[in-house]
């Protein structure tokens, strides 16, 4: 579904959590956008960027259910294989994610496909619903190739604030750490 202005080869792709902060590849527009069905959790063991099989982290996943507040990112046409190649080697590392192309609602009233990465509920790493204070226990005393789980989950919580959100479950975490 390409919209006025773009180009229809264009990449549309959704950030939930570190994308948002650090997307870590080019585009061309970055706008507030909406994806209905799936809500942002701290739901996922990480065994690698956050975390190792012995001392799992926790980071973001899409998880079924409510609606998410993130970022869309457009990717030029020329650029779009490069850039989904470089997203599935970042998020599919234990492919505890699933690829999933989605429609979002841009803040400024227009609807697009972009490209997510959901969490997959029937993966081993799948950690579903976790207290705060699980939470914030994990989260303060793991770190993977990618650094400290609490620079993760604060510098996440950072954007999502700058956002105009407020989730309060989050916040709980955060103060714990």
């Amino acid at each position: 579904m390409a919209e006025f202005g773009t180009d229809m080869n264009d990449l549309w792709v959704f950030g939930y959590a570190s994308l948002i902060w650090r997307p870590g590849f080019p585009f061309e527009e970055r706008t507030k956008a909406r994806l209905s069905g799936y809500r942002r959790s701290l739901c996922v063991s990480s065994h690698v960027h956050r975390g190792t099989p012995e001392r799992p982290g926790l980071v973001f996943g899409l998880d079924r259910g409510g609606s998410c507040v993130g970022m869309a990112f457009r990717v030029e046409g020329e650029k779009s294989n490069e850039v989904r190649d470089y997203l599935r080697a970042r998020e599919l590392v234990t492919n505890v994610y699933r690829e999933r192309q989605v429609k979002v609602r841009l803040f400024d009233g227009r609807n697009v496909e972009a490209l997510a990465f959901v969490v997959d509920r029937g993966h081993p790493q799948y950690a579903g619903t976790v207290s705060v204070e699980h939470a914030a226990e994990v989260v303060a005393r793991a770190h993977g190739q990618s650094g400290a789980n609490v620079d993760y989950v604060r510098s996440s919580f950072a954007e999502i604030r700058a956002l105009g959100l407020d989730d309060l479950w989050l916040a709980d975490v955060v103060a714990r750490l």
